[in-house]
């Protein structure tokens, strides 16, 4: 089959490698232009990107994926199907374009966590367990019918950059098995219901903010459903100074007892955070101003500070 590939991360790129590796014939590849980064705002090139030019993939970076010219140049490539990883929505004009259609790998077990950031909110909601799909693309956004699933146990103190790297090649795998089913057409589609009760939105910078007064379990859950990206916060003020955020990267189940009544405690070696109904050991940190740190380092550069922090007033 002649495929034409769509994404722009680097959890696309290992779909795209397992393909090229396993001698499929991707014929070009769809990513988003180059954006400007560091300080001297540098075009770069997304991952999916850098990947097919070193395999000689031809490469389309339309910013607009309803331009006649894009559309045209996208139909000369012949392709039988177009699989997208991690890429925005797609047109009906483009998503309809190949007579085997358009696959999607998702991060989730359809139809929970259909949206943005399927790994991070089943992690964030308790899961234990999450998985990936293939399906095919229709007009609303996740709901298309389902070829493949394939799950995976969710670890008590997994974080999302952990379970994203196991998702990224179980995918991959997942996918090279859905192209032989779509090769020899000995397949069936299985439709999703429409209606679901968990739903996986993009995150913004300020739903990153920890709310303690949730229990030890919540709290666990969330930081590690943001860790290490976007990173979970949370405000403190340090002997009646401004506010500073502080970033908690990684906390460690299960909870233990609550240390006194402030935010922080210090508990022998150990620094916890506490919640609503017990604490939580916090095991790496960052404030601002340094990189992130180990407990250990944190308790001995901060004491007198976590001794008085408080959690900040809000508004």
């Amino acid at each position: 089959m002649r495929i034409v590939f769509f994404g722009t991360p680097d959890f696309a790129v290992a779909s795209l490698k397992a393909m090229i590796e396993d001698g499929r014939n991707v014929v070009a590849v769809v990513t988003a232009p180059d954006k400007p980064s560091g300080r001297g705002h540098k075009l770069q090139p997304s991952p999916v990107k850098q990947y097919a030019v070193s395999q000689g993939v031809p490469v389309l970076q339309p910013a607009n994926l309803k331009e006649d010219g894009f559309v045209e140049t996208l139909r000369s490539y012949q392709a039988d199907v177009q699989i997208v990883v991690a890429f925005r929505m797609l047109p009906e004009v483009v998503w309809d374009m190949p007579p085997k259609g358009t696959f999607n790998v998702h991060a989730s077990l359809l139809p929970e966590y259909r949206g943005a950031a399927p790994i991070n909110w089943a992690i964030i909601n308790g899961e234990q367990r999450t998985g990936v799909t293939t399906f095919k693309l229709q007009h609303a956004i996740d709901t298309g019918s389902i070829l493949l699933q394939e799950a995976v146990e969710i670890g008590l103190n997994e974080t999302v950059g952990e379970l994203y790297e196991r998702l990224m090649h179980k995918g991959a795998k997942l996918l090279l098995r859905s192209l032989d089913q779509l090769s020899t057409g000995d397949f069936q589609l299985k439709a999703q219901p429409q209606q679901i009760s968990k739903h996986a939105p993009k995150i913004y910078k300020d739903d990153c903010r920890i709310d303690t007064s949730k229990t030890a379990k919540e709290v666990h859950d969330f930081i590690r459903g943001m860790s290490p990206f976007p990173g979970a916060f949370i405000e403190v003020e340090i002997d009646g100074g401004s506010a500073q955020r502080w970033k908690i990267i990684k906390t460690h189940a299960p909870a233990v007892k609550r240390v006194g009544t402030g935010l922080f405690r210090i508990d022998g070696k150990r620094l916890v955070l506490n919640a609503s109904d017990a604490a939580i050991e916090v095991r790496e940190i960052q404030v601002p101003g340094k990189p992130k740190m180990d407990a250990l380092s944190f308790i001995n550069g901060f004491k007198t500070q976590v001794l008085k922090a408080k959690e900040a007033t809000h508004t």
